[in-house]
């Protein structure tokens, strides 16, 4: 009896050492609390900063580690267990959930907010409104010229310029616009959002494509001096053929009600199998304080109203 009791005692004691471990090293883990690895396309850098920041200084026990990737490697990562939840602008494919459910798990589809595409130009083109028929010309080789825009034009050969290969955004163009064939050769990317911005102030020829949350919150100053190098450009709706309609920039107003044509939605992809720090990170980011901060960075909060007001000049 006495061997018996001193083996169970021994047993606890051991057991009770390991917790302890676990609590030292951070493997304990609860809503608020322990330290996970999560993947956003690096298009919604901005606003997740700001989620990240907001949420950490809320719950100090937890540690959110963000990869800022393109689409396509965020999408890896989810699949291949190396993170707990992705930030995207699209839905699992029916072969990604079919080889997730093949490991049993079972992810949570979360959509959180409306994003656009921006179209910017340099600050020395004076062709900074274009019709939406225009732009899917420039990317079917109709258009290859900037004095096909506008025959008073100087500048010469458009040069398109993307944030990655594997980004959202040109599978978001060929998506948008039908698009059967490879973009032409004019069309090429560079590695990040913010290099769009840098090769478009230096070349007057280019228009680029970013994610409008690199430009949309004015009241940070990366965002300004970004705004300060380049020209957003006004884009009319598709309805607008023959440019006597309306044109407009992606703000958050022409976003919420589409009437700017290139809006998108942006999703949490969770594949989480217990109500860890990954779910409680989700849950704020969908809540009124996580949707506050979304509308605050100039995107538009999917799970919250926004009020519009218009202003008209007497």
């Amino acid at each position: 009896m006495t061997t018996t009791i001193k083996s169970l005692l021994s047993s606890f004691a051991i057991i009770m050492l390991i917790a302890s471990c676990n609590r030292g090293t951070g493997l304990s883990e609860s809503p608020t609390a322990g330290n996970i690895k999560v993947f956003a396309d690096e298009s919604f850098q901005m606003f997740m900063d700001a989620e990240k920041l907001t949420f950490e200084g809320l719950y100090p026990n937890a540690k959110i580690n963000m990869t800022y990737a393109p689409e396509v490697e965020a999408f890896e990562a989810l699949l291949k267990d190396s993170c707990r939840f992705i930030v995207v602008s699209r839905k699992l494919t029916a072969a990604e959930e079919a080889q997730l459910k093949n490991d049993q798990i079972y992810p949570k589809t979360v959509k959180i907010a409306y994003d656009a595409l921006a179209f910017i130009v340099n600050k020395e083109n004076p062709d900074s409104a274009i019709l939406y028929q225009t732009i899917k010309d420039i990317f079917t080789g109709k258009i290859s010229k900037w004095n096909q825009i506008n025959p008073k034009s100087k500048l010469e050969d458009i040069t398109v310029v993307f944030d990655n290969n594997k980004s959202a955004n040109p599978r978001y163009i060929k998506e948008k616009l039908e698009l059967k064939n490879n973009f032409p050769s004019n069309c090429f990317a560079v590695k990040s959002n913010p290099q769009v911005i840098d090769y478009v102030e230096k070349n007057q020829n280019a228009i680029g494509i970013i994610s409008v949350n690199w430009i949309s919150n004015t009241y940070d100053s990366i965002v300004n001096s970004f705004l300060n190098k380049i020209s957003v450009v006004e884009v009319g709706n598709e309805g607008n053929s023959d440019g006597t309609g309306e044109y407009y920039k992606p703000y958050q107003a022409y976003i919420a009600d589409n009437s700017y044509p290139f809006t998108r939605e942006i999703y949490i992809i969770n594949r989480e199998t217990f109500s860890g720090l990954g779910t409680g990170f989700v849950s704020f980011i969908a809540g009124e304080k996580g949707q506050r901060v979304i509308l605050k960075t100039g995107l538009v909060p999917s799970t919250m109203p926004l009020r519009l007001v218009q202003i008209k000049n007497d």
